[in-house]
């Protein structure tokens, strides 16, 4: 597995950690970074992981505004925890992180629901963050 791919998947892991426990996302890398350093079996948390949850941050009342808005028939509250944590990382990395290909973006949000979400969950994310990539000119702010 690619060293990306591993961050993503270790992000997603932090937001939906976060989700679950009602905390912020900042202290839960914090407290993945504090195990990993006291921990030898715990791998390191990578820079990258820190730069996708802190970018994620900065952002998330407007990513969750995104999700929102551009979710069919959905809210946030009624979304699948999984599905709405991968929404998050996937809005976050496609619309304010220019390093990786928007194809790449939703292609990896679409393995991280094959492999932790319903059979559903792949369609509905491929079609709402395609949206997002359509109107990714306008929705930065």
């Amino acid at each position: 597995m690619a060293a990306r791919n591993k961050a993503r998947k270790r992000a997603f892991q932090i937001i939906f950690e976060a989700d679950q426990r009602g905390s912020a996302v900042t202290d839960v890398l914090a407290d993945w970074i504090r195990h990993a350093r006291s921990d030898d079996r715990q791998p390191p948390v990578s820079e990258y992981t820190m730069e996708l949850i802190e970018g994620y941050a900065q952002n998330a009342p407007r990513i969750d505004e995104l999700i929102s808005t551009y979710s069919v028939g959905w809210t946030l509250d009624r979304m699948p925890v999984v599905d709405r944590c991968i929404l998050r990382l996937g809005a976050y990395e496609l619309i304010w992180s220019d390093e990786t290909p928007d194809a790449v973006v939703i292609d990896e949000a679409i393995q991280l629901a094959r492999e932790f979400s319903t059979d559903e969950s792949p369609t509905f994310i491929n079609g709402l963050l395609g949206r997002l990539k359509e109107l990714k000119p306008t929705l930065r702010r």
